[in-house]
């Protein structure tokens, strides 16, 4: 796993060890930053489901303005800080390690809006649709904000179209990962 682009191209980052964390291919990466690549610049993001911190990282490597990062798990709060210390980045970084439900909450009372957010939750979980509606209920998106989510389950695109005032505007597949692009609707 490395930085592709930018001002941190080509550091390797660290994951953890085992199955709790699933790392986005580098290829699948590369794809989702190709296609966002004019929204970076600037960008105020979100990475909720952080792991390694590599799409925040990325973000910031391209020149995203500043990035929350979240996960519950202290072992991959120890491998993001790590990472973004590697990849020099930490200085427009904040990480938090809190249940991802608790931190949209808190991010609603302080008024963030986000101009890019990532959800990339456990494959098995429903955190992708609990997150999105939150998401759009807490009002956390800019007003031409994406969230960008992934999954390995066609079942969830179906779920995630049934979502009130929200517009899926690409879904992309590569082997069996779907990204679903998405704005306000």
């Amino acid at each position: 796993m490395r930085v592709i682009s930018g001002t941190a191209k080509g550091k390797k980052l660290i994951s953890l060890k085992g199955l709790k964390t699933r790392p986005t291919l580098d290829r699948v990466k590369e794809a989702v930053f190709n296609i966002i690549q004019f929204d970076i610049k600037d960008a105020n993001v979100l990475d909720l489901f952080s792991g390694s911190g590599a799409l925040a990282i990325e973000s910031l490597s391209r020149g995203a303005n500043n990035a929350i990062l979240c996960d519950f798990s202290n072992e991959a709060i120890k491998i993001i800080e790590k990472n973004l210390e590697f990849a020099r980045v930490k200085d427009r970084a904040k990480v938090i390690n809190k249940d991802y439900l608790e931190l949209l909450n808190i991010l609603k009372d302080e008024c963030k809006k986000f101009d890019i957010i990532f959800l990339d939750p456990p494959y098995k979980s429903d955190y992708i649709i609990k997150s999105i509606k939150k998401i759009i209920k807490n009002n956390l998106l800019s007003e031409e904000g994406i969230i960008i989510a992934e999954t390995d389950d066609e079942n969830k695109i179906n779920e995630v179209k049934n979502i009130n005032n929200i517009e899926i505007y690409d879904i992309r597949k590569y082997g069996i990962v779907h990204i679903i692009f998405i704005r306000k609707g």
